[in-house]
């Protein structure tokens, strides 16, 4: 009896199971959080109420604690969740179930003899949050939300050694804002932020998931389509160049237009390093910069 007040009490799930995998146990934190009574899953089979648990995992690691005595842990980093709650509580996650740490051993009678399991199942959805927020933190660039300079050289140089070694077509366009620091001049920085965000919002909806967009440094972005020929790249860089001429960029009263200048590069034989297509695109801008602006040049 007064372990069951304890159980009850504690803010971690607890269950016990049988040999023959029927619930003899279901404490409080998991019935408020899987919104099944214990009366309704006691002396029931657990794959009845949970046939997702019914993995080899699963299954080998609590015949392991039955012959065994062993103790199995499923680490939230491997396996995310052992039983499918859903996450509540963190609506700016990118989580749908709830984030677990869990562990299962023995449970022994007099004689020594193992009669029965426990799991243990913690919640770590808000640990994961976290973890995530410090991961995007270092990826993502703070205002506009797109990827950061860092982690786009990284990955620029990812994708040339992965393409020179294995062949295929890799593309990059790097464009910028023209006159945008008249944008800032004219309506103040925060004005020129909305803008920003304005433009990278576009260009990411246009953008394919594989592709990778990212700042790389105030009004200049970079964007790698990977097996994309130069060809295709270009009618790329022009929709973001017809994208952003025509979108209205609504700021208080004002409709604060603006065009970007686009340079782009292919890896070739003579493209020897990420370094190399990278400043192959970025003479390119500028030469689209000094051919009047709101164009697309190609690197030679």
């Amino acid at each position: 009896m007064i372990l069951n007040q304890v159980f009850d009490a504690i803010n971690i799930g607890i269950v016990i199971l049988d040999r023959e995998m029927k619930v003899k146990k279901w404490n409080r934190w998991m019935e408020i959080n899987s919104g099944i009574d214990a009366d309704r899953i006691l002396d029931s089979s657990i794959y009845d109420f949970f046939p997702d648990l019914g993995t080899p995992k699963f299954t080998r690691s609590c015949k392991s604690v039955f012959s065994f005595g062993n103790f199995c842990f499923f680490s939230q980093k491997l396996h995310k969740h052992l039983f499918k709650f859903k996450s509540s509580g963190y609506l700016d996650a990118d989580f749908e179930f709830m984030q677990q740490n869990c562990a299962m051993g023995p449970l022994r009678d007099e004689k020594n003899e193992i009669q029965y399991l426990f799991i243990y199942v913690q919640d770590v959805t808000e640990v994961a949050v976290y973890e995530q927020k410090l991961i995007e933190m270092n990826m993502k660039d703070g205002l506009t939300g797109i990827y950061n300079r860092r982690y786009m050289e990284s990955k620029l140089k990812e994708e040339f050694n992965r393409n020179k070694r294995y062949g295929g077509k890799f593309s990059l366009i790097m464009f910028d804002i023209d006159h945008f620091k008249a944008v800032n001049d004219n309506y103040g920085h925060q004005c020129g932020d909305f803008i920003l965000k304005s433009v990278c919002s576009r260009v990411n909806s246009i953008i394919r998931n594989v592709d990778i967009f990212a700042r790389y440094g105030g009004e200049e972005f970079c964007c790698m389509l990977p097996e994309t020929p130069l060809d295709g790249a270009v009618l790329v860089a022009e929709r973001f160049r017809a994208a952003i001429e025509k979108q209205d960029n609504k700021y208080d009263d004002l409709n604060v237009k603006v065009t970007i200048s686009l340079g782009v590069s292919h890896i070739k034989e003579d493209v020897s390093s990420p370094e190399m297509l990278l400043k192959k695109a970025d003479d390119a801008l500028y030469k689209a910069k000094n051919e009047g602006r709101n164009r697309v040049e190609i690197s030679e």
